[in-house]
């Protein structure tokens, strides 16, 4: 009797799990149909101006050329300065204005902006997420964790809203582990916000970013920064535009 009992317990929690799982998975799968991310990835490249704000001052104002699939980019500044990446590898020409933040800047904003087709990649990991807010009603929210060794940050996480209606992303509680460490960024997390959606081909992109404060049970807090993207468009992709120049640094 004790066997079959703990059978059953066992079988309980395997059966509590797989439903987690598949839970889990139609979020994604939800947010990714509404973003029309089979759509998005029969597309070579996308293309748009971003004009990002911190605090009153200008961060940064470029010309983003990724392809969609993620594994190049080129970010050309208004002086001409370029940041070209190659997977993991970042290259960048010596006029740039932040050399610091090279590495920071190749792959944060172009992250934010392909968001909504990187729910599944490789490494990442979906949990449910107790949305304690006020107008938690109104969202679709889970929690995106990463397996070590995924990216130069696995030990991010994300808390992501989707509208409950149209399935599109809203917003994406996040920390940034990449300079601090995962126990400072948790004592300051911030958000990001999509909104004035437009579509591009059909597809829907937001036009707008606002950055936040973010507190867990709270959400949204002070407001940190803005960015506007205009100019979206898919492009062929040249390979050598992907290629960075003979002087160019590696970061």
């Amino acid at each position: 009797m004790k066997k079959i009992a703990l059978v059953l317990i066992v079988s309980i929690f395997i059966l509590i799990g797989c439903k987690s799982n598949e839970e889990n998975s139609e979020f994604t799968v939800k947010v990714e149909e509404a973003h029309h991310k089979e759509d998005f990835l029969t597309k070579e490249a996308v293309q748009f101006n971003l004009k990002l704000e911190f605090g009153g001052k200008e961060r940064m104002e470029a010309k983003f050329t990724i392809l969609t699939n993620s594994t190049k980019g080129v970010i050309e500044y208004k002086n001409g300065a370029k940041i070209i990446f190659d997977k993991d590898k970042v290259f960048y020409s010596s006029t740039i204005p932040n050399e610091e933040s090279v590495r920071f800047d190749a792959f944060t904003w172009e992250y934010f902006f392909l968001f909504p087709y990187k729910l599944t990649d490789p490494g990442t990991i979906w949990n449910k997420y107790d949305n304690k807010e006020k107008n938690q009603k109104n969202y679709l929210t889970e929690k995106l964790t990463f397996k070590r060794g995924t990216g130069d940050a696995p030990d991010d996480w994300y808390v992501v809203y989707a509208d409950k209606t149209t399935k599109l992303l809203e917003k994406a509680a996040y920390i940034v582990t990449i300079k601090a460490g995962k126990e400072a960024a948790e004592k300051n997390p911030h958000a990001i916000q999509y909104l004035e959606y437009k579509e591009v081909d059909g597809i829907p992109m937001a036009t707008k970013w606002v950055f936040w404060g973010w507190e867990d049970g709270k959400g949204l807090t002070d407001e940190l920064g803005h960015a506007t993207l205009t100019d979206i468009k898919f492009v062929k992709a040249d390979t050598d535009y992907f290629t960075p120049g003979a002087n160019f640094k590696m970061k």
